[in-house]
């Protein structure tokens, strides 16, 4: 009897150890595969939302003499365009930044104001080739415009840092003076989970 319960015991114990084993290796994969799209999704920016009063149309209007939209953009629509010659990048920009969205585009931090709005903008995008993969080459000075269906902003690049994930601070919500932050993950030959974003700021400058 005692016999049978000892190896009742370690088989019992054994199972326990495989299935952490393999529990393991899931998140793991996990993280590899699919890490980069999942951070994107809660990405460093603040998730402090900025409020549209449920004013959502296709397509969004601005009162420039207010410095103010009047109405938004669906959240998922294209609403501009990304433009920053440097690098040959000229790419939509939707409202959102889901996982969805970033296989489509640059997506807009809804946690942020929109050009225009007088306030800090974020965008961001994968580190691939074809969209942010040159950012590294990027210098103070060179131009980034945003042309919106109700207007075009050009910013002037005047900071670039590599950030930690948890460094959320370093992309503030603030709606004093319009400044646009715009990140990737780094290195940008990385493959799979990513613990670093390569962050670009710029100035409003027209």
């Amino acid at each position: 009897m005692h016999n049978k319960l000892v190896k009742l015991i370690k088989a019992t114990i054994i199972d326990l150890i495989v299935a952490l084993l393999v529990t393991a290796f899931l998140l793991i994969s996990l993280k590899i595969f699919f890490g980069q799209e999942i951070d994107l999704v809660f990405g460093i920016a603040n998730t402090i939302s900025i409020n549209t009063e449920n004013k959502t149309t296709k397509e969004a209007k601005y009162d420039a003499n207010a410095n103010k939209l009047t109405s938004y953009p669906e959240y998922g629509t294209q609403y501009a365009t990304i433009q920053i010659p440097k690098i040959n990048v000229d790419l939509p920009l939707f409202f959102g930044d889901t996982m969805e969205i970033l296989k489509k585009g640059v997506g807009h931090s809804s946690g942020s104001y929109f050009p225009g709005e007088g306030g800090s903008v974020i965008c961001m995008g994968h580190n691939s080739k074809n969209v942010f993969r040159r950012f590294g080459e990027l210098q103070i000075g060179d131009e980034i415009t945003i042309k919106a269906n109700y207007g075009e902003f050009k910013y002037e690049i005047y900071d670039m840092q590599i950030v930690e994930e948890t460094e959320t601070y370093k992309l503030p919500i603030q709606e004093n003076e319009e400044k646009l932050m715009v990140y990737t993950c780094y290195p940008f030959n990385n493959i799979g989970y990513a613990t670093q974003r390569y962050v670009v700021y710029a100035n409003l400058v027209k």
